[in-house]
């Protein structure tokens, strides 16, 4: 498999491979450093999981409402600047929210929630734009070892970044001669962070622009938006997302303030996630082949809900340790083939909104799932927030299989046999 990856690897232009280059710096800061200590600086700062939740759904919020405008950017001034962008915006509001110990109390709440908007205007300009950047740099024969390579390049990178994080503050309180409970090394670490994000955008600045007039092999003409399949798609993430969203938030907080996990082993576990599901993403185009886009899909998402249980019932680290591995691996077994599946369904016109729509899904998931999560642990406790999230992706996922079992009258005709199988 990996020599295929290799012999494959040189068949893409510079353009791909630049931008696979920014995933991997994007994946060890925002995926694995930030991921880490987001939310565990909030505690440090003395913010409860009320708070928590809602500075995750004031961001997630954000990612929502303007996900349609991000692909109205990037359709006037092209994927690649709106990439370059959003990688600015996040470098800036990351950093600036790492400084939030530095303010007297009364300001901190207002400085959180104002870095909080602006680092997520910058991801949703990222996560909107990078998949049709790519498959704009791509032909139909490449898409899916591309994506399956972006998908797995992130969580690859985002394991040394928990791993990172997971040690930085400790070091950095003995450097700066503090303990390790208090705020500010988790503060430095995070602005370390932001730093480090910096070589992503020079590397994207080197690529080139890429319209989909010079798209491989495709008819640019769309005819009518196809709003009943984005509706649906954007439906189906909406709920799909559930589990994968109280895993990503709650899970370190569930460690640190529940089972009283360290930090280091909260990095570990992290870390422990993102590195199985490497080899997993890389399998996935295998997967796809010997059982198509949908079974894959909807099973994986099955599988996420399941995973969930160990998180609720059994209160051990190491169960949900487990439990969270399970969702790490199996959203990141579903991601790419969703993406190529709901952005191969339209025409190269329509693909910006349809990423648009589907990133919307993923913004309102956060925004109730972290919003109304906070309160469910203050009022029921985490196990209820679990099982909750678990339910809701299941029906998710028997959604999305009832709705696409069989092809429907919407589904754009390919030239590819088999890619929306």
């Amino acid at each position: 498999m990996l020599t295929d990856y290799r012999q494959n690897l040189r068949r893409f232009d510079r353009d791909v491979r630049l931008y696979l280059i920014s995933t991997a710096l994007n994946g060890f800061t925002v995926d694995g450093i930030a991921t880490v200590l987001f939310n565990i600086y909030l505690l440090r700062l003395g913010y409860g999981p009320e708070f928590i939740g809602l500075v995750n759904a004031v961001g997630a919020f954000v990612m929502a409402f303007s996900s349609l405008p991000a692909g109205t950017v990037g359709q006037r001034w092209g994927t690649r600047r709106a990439l370059i962008a959003g990688v600015g915006a996040m470098t800036i509001g990351y950093g600036a929210y790492s400084l939030a110990h530095f303010l007297p109390t009364e300001w901190q709440m207002a400085w959180i929630l104002g870095t909080v908007v602006l680092s997520h205007l910058g991801l949703t300009l990222y996560y909107v734009n990078g998949t049709p950047f790519l498959m704009a740099a791509t032909g139909p024969s490449e898409r899916s070892l591309a994506v399956s390579l972006q998908v797995a390049l992130a969580p690859l990178a985002g394991f040394a970044g928990s791993l990172a994080g997971g040690v930085l503050p400790s070091v950095i309180a003995v450097m700066v001669d503090t303990s390790a409970n208090d705020s500010a090394p988790y503060g430095y670490a995070l602005l370390l962070a932001s730093v480090l994000l910096i070589p992503g955008l020079l590397v994207l600045r080197s690529t080139r622009e890429v319209t989909p007039e010079e798209e491989k092999g495709e008819s640019t003409q769309g005819g009518r938006m196809p709003y009943r399949l984005i509706i649906m798609l954007t439906i189906v993430v909406v709920l799909r997302m559930a589990g994968r969203v109280a895993a990503r938030t709650f899970f370190n907080v569930y460690l640190d303030d529940d089972l009283h996990v360290s930090t280091v082993l909260i990095g570990a576990l992290s870390a422990a996630g993102l590195l199985v599901s490497v080899p997993v993403a890389l399998a996935t185009p295998m997967l796809v082949a010997r059982w198509g886009n949908r079974r894959v899909i909807a099973w994986g998402s099955l599988g996420i809900a399941l995973s969930l249980l160990p998180l609720a019932l059994i209160p051990h680290p190491g169960a949900a340790g487990i439990g969270y591995m399970g969702v790490t691996v199996l959203f990141s077994l579903t991601t790419g083939p969703f993406r190529l599946f709901g952005l191969e369904l339209v025409s190269p016109r329509w693909r910006l909104a349809m990423s648009g729509a589907m990133m919307m899904g993923v913004g309102l998931s956060i925004t109730a799932m972290t919003l109304g999560g906070g309160y469910a642990i203050a009022a029921l406790g985490y196990r209820a927030l679990f099982l909750g999230a678990a339910g809701v992706s299941v029906v998710g996922a028997l959604l999305f299989w009832a709705y696409f079992r069989v092809p429907r009258g919407e589904f754009r005709k390919r030239s590819v046999p088999g890619t929306v199988s």
